[in-house]
């Protein structure tokens, strides 16, 4: 009943008959602040019946009474229920603002949403802000990339090395078991081995560039949580010597941030979230800038809502693939489920052997070894 009680929010129609104190009396208020009946009456927005039958909540504009009600979701509830009820106060109840005031910033827990929403008010920010958000940006890119680097070098690492298998390899480079599997047709029984005719082995990958990769980042308004991704995993890219690395977003126009790559920090704050979107003139510029095809991926991160010319974009990606490019389409790069994004492009580029999908973090190692290795991409089951 009293987990009922939580849950339902009081009121005549709970019909529990449970009464709360103590603790549980003050979870319950930090919950009725957001989600119970406020002074402004039920949700303004209009999603569908259900969104109609929401309930408001009443933290208002005051940034005191908010300070207190960070602090006390902080106490009672875990860090992946705080986020989430951060993010529903942004959303539902218009605290964007307030993510102005530094306070506001130190006294929020930090993930991947509240970085997005920090990016698109970065522009309006004062000064006294910048240098909080900035912290609460770099706190958040560190935690991944403690999360997500050592996995991604160490899988593409690997799969550089086969990428780059050689025919004659000194001693330490012997692939044995592709060797052994190649010959066993000289093996000789009376002696119980293998004649080894033919040596595989691999390529010393990290001696010299062996594969170019072009992540081209839409920075639509839509995509944050893919951006603030897309830019940690740039950076690792960029760390590994065999990879040359390019990063480039866009909207309607298209910004380089290359000479950025290396802090995915000055990379965010780099980027516009929101405008338009023109694929096709950011393809436009990515594959001026291929000078090997054939050990080029192209990786394109876009829920395909095209504002530029349908057409022409569709045109380079299959010339683009033509030339030898290992073209990676991925709708978004994120935990946050099925996107929305443009089915009839997404078909298109699927016409063209380059299919859309959408991918999580942890996925995207797998997805970027098989591109280097010109295999199969794991696409995920979106049934499953």
């Amino acid at each position: 009943m009293r987990r009922w009680r939580l849950v339902l929010g009081g009121g005549d129609g709970d019909g529990t008959g449970c009464e709360l104190r103590g603790r549980d009396a003050a979870m319950d208020g930090a919950l009725g602040a957001l989600y119970g009946e406020g002074p402004g009456g039920r949700v303004g927005r209009k999603e569908g019946a259900d969104r109609a039958r929401q309930r408001s909540g009443g933290l208002g504009g005051s940034a005191p009474v908010v300070a207190r009600w960070l602090g006390d979701i902080r106490r009672y509830f875990p860090t992946p229920v705080v986020q989430v009820m951060q993010r529903d106060a942004i959303d539902r109840l218009g605290l964007s603002a307030l993510l102005l005031e530094p306070e506001m910033l130190e006294a929020v827990e930090a993930d991947v949403h509240l970085v997005g929403t920090l990016l698109s008010l970065h522009k309006a920010m004062p000064e006294t802000t910048k240098e909080t958000a900035r912290a609460v940006v770099r706190k958040v890119v560190e935690d991944l990339e403690k999360r997500l680097a050592s996995r991604t070098r160490a899988t593409l690492t690997g799969a550089l090395d086969r990428s780059a298998r050689i025919s004659r390899p000194r001693h330490r480079d012997i692939d044995w078991d592709r060797t052994i599997r190649a010959n066993l047709k000289n093996y000789l029984p009376e002696y119980g081995t293998v004649v080894p005719e033919r040596l595989i082995g691999y390529g010393r990958a990290a001696q010299s560039v062996k594969k170019e990769v072009v992540l081209c980042i839409d920075q639509s308004g839509s995509m944050a949580a893919s951006v603030v991704y897309a830019s940690v995993f740039g950076a690792v890219l960029a760390s590994m010597r065999a990879l040359a690395t390019r990063l480039v977003v866009f909207d309607t126009s298209v910004v380089d941030l290359t000479d950025q790559i290396d802090d995915p920090v000055d990379v965010l704050f780099g980027t516009q979230l929101g405008g338009g979107t023109d694929i096709n003139r950011a393809l436009a510029y990515c594959q001026s800038r291929i000078t090997r095809p054939a050990e080029t991926v192209v990786v394109l991160i876009s829920d395909l809502y095209e504002g530029g010319i349908r057409d022409e974009m569709l045109k380079r990606v299959a010339a683009m693939k033509a030339s030898g490019v290992q073209f990676v389409t991925l709708l978004a790069l994120s935990d946050e489920g099925a996107p929305a994004y443009d089915r009839e492009h997404a078909a298109a580029l699927g016409a063209l052997g380059a299919p859309a999908f959408a991918c999580t973090p942890d996925l995207f190692p797998e997805v970027m070894a098989a591109a280097l290795e010109k295999r199969p991409l794991p696409i995920p089951d979106p049934t499953g």
